[in-house]
């Protein structure tokens, strides 16, 4: 008689479990995990080739899933490249060009154009698209795409208002050297910790319905700030001399791909990762004056490839090819019809997208349709030391075009770069090769007015 009760017991027992199980074999949509860094390069990340910078949770993800060698920013800045990600357009397209509220001075040879300050309501967000098709939404840290980056003033275009239902946002922590404010060194100042507890709540939360969760992390960038015993252990590292290395950086890094592991093993425990799309990605690259982005030219600002060319990895266990490589040509604009396709969402109202879905190649290893990618920056940004100009990048080949010179008279407007066999952008051959050098002007000129971008103009208070 006992047995029999023991066994009823230890069927009772295993009941939900089993029920849950059931669940999660029955949902069909998957979720979707976007972990955005901020100013990560590739060169800190060690599955891209780095032996300083530790990052063994990012580096499981590329291990398990597709790790991109030709992944792009829509811009070198953040707040163009996080409305690229939202809109699945051209920052240009959308005017949005620079980093809310951008580089104030008017004392500069060219005036930027009246630009868009904010994420227009009007635009159908990925966050909308997919709240639209049930999923519950969330976006958890930095947004940068309001009008302001603090309340009051950033109520009226912060995410609960572009599709997102669970919203927290942060800001990066003060320049000011006083440890009055609680962001400080010792104390998560970049708010990592704290955007990874209040994600894996979110995914505790909705793990047995379909979910899409941007976790927006403010680090790497700077003021750079780290634990000291965090920092110490990389300082006494004799490849701390390398310009490519800093120990504050790794520090952060460190802590970054921590909070990336927590995310994983929540997946893990909640029985979710066979229903779960992992993507890691960085809105720009990293700065220069900080760590060398070896082997590309500049860094964070600049259209040179240290700005624009960023760390991708997409992982989905028994969907996605493990430890595969790609090297496609993909961006920032690609991350909405991307997933849209991948979840098997429907949109209501038509968008025109820049970007196209890459679902069939991180799926099935087709090649995507695509050999030409646009920027466009009419901008000074004081950070970089970057002027106005814009890009474009076609096959093996890219043209930058500069706007002071072209507008001002000058000689030297172009600068063309074979990528394939000079990634530094050393050696210029616009003047080597005159038809690629007119073929691939006349693209950038064509796509300027079919997206209606916006170029500066000269200032004439400035020739006075």
């Amino acid at each position: 008689m006992n047995i029999w009760i023991n066994i009823a017991v230890l069927s009772v027992s295993f009941l939900p479990k089993a029920e849950a199980k059931d669940k999660q074999n029955i949902k069909k949509k998957p979720n979707v995990i976007l972990i955005l860094a901020d100013d990560l390069g590739c060169v800190q990340v060690g599955c891209y080739g780095t032996d300083y910078y530790q990052t063994p949770n990012i580096d499981e993800l590329a291990k398990n899933g597709m790790r991109f060698t030709n992944a792009y920013a829509g811009a070198a800045i953040c707040s163009p490249t996080r409305a690229s990600i939202m809109t699945g357009k051209y920052p240009a397209r959308l005017h949005l060009t620079d980093f809310i509220p951008g580089n104030s001075k008017s004392n500069f040879p060219l005036t930027q154009p009246d630009w868009q300050k904010f994420l227009s309501l009007e635009e159908i967000t990925i966050g909308e698209a997919l709240k639209e098709n049930g999923y519950a939404t969330a976006v958890i840290g930095k947004w940068h795409l309001s009008s302001a980056k603090k309340p009051p003033e950033s109520l009226k275009y912060n995410p609960d208002k572009q599709g997102f239902d669970d919203t927290f946002v942060t800001y990066k922590p003060s320049k000011s050297k006083s440890h009055g404010h609680w962001q400080t060194p010792e104390n998560d100042a970049h708010n990592v910790d704290t955007i990874t507890s209040r994600s894996i709540e979110f995914i505790e939360k909705n793990n047995d319905k379909a979910f899409f969760l941007i976790i927006s992390h403010n680090t790497i960038h700077d003021p750079l700030m780290e634990k000291s015993l965090s920092i110490s252990k990389y300082e006494g590292l004799e490849a701390t001399e390398e310009p490519e290395n800093n120990p504050i950086l790794a520090a952060m890094v460190e802590r970054l791909d921590k909070s990336v592991g927590r995310v994983i093993d929540k997946v893990k425990q909640c029985e979710i990762e066979d229903n779960t799309v992992i993507i890691f990605y960085s809105d720009n690259g990293g700065r220069d004056k900080h760590a060398k982005q070896t082997p590309f030219r500049k860094g964070k600002g600049w259209l040179y490839e240290g700005g624009i060319r960023v760390p991708l990895i997409f992982s989905w266990k028994g969907n996605i090819e493990p430890n595969s490589l790609s090297h496609q040509m993909v961006s920032s604009i690609d991350m909405y019809p991307t997933i849209l396709e991948m979840t098997d969402s429907k949109l209501s109202s038509k968008i025109d997208f820049d970007g196209i879905s890459i679902s069939n190649l991180l799926t099935k290893g087709e090649e995507i349709d695509r050999q030409t990618l646009y920027w466009n920056y009419p901008h000074y940004h004081g950070g970089s030391g970057m002027k106005p100009a814009s890009a474009i990048r076609s096959g093996d080949y890219k043209l930058i075009e500069w706007y002071e010179p072209k507008l001002l008279n000058n000689q030297k407007v172009y600068e063309l770069y074979n990528l394939a066999e000079d990634v530094g952008e050393k050696n210029d051959l616009s003047t080597e090769l005159p038809e690629k050098f007119e073929e691939l002007k006349q693209m950038l000129t064509e796509w300027k007015i079919n997206v209606n971008a916006q170029e500066p103009t000269v200032n004439i208070d400035n020739q006075k």
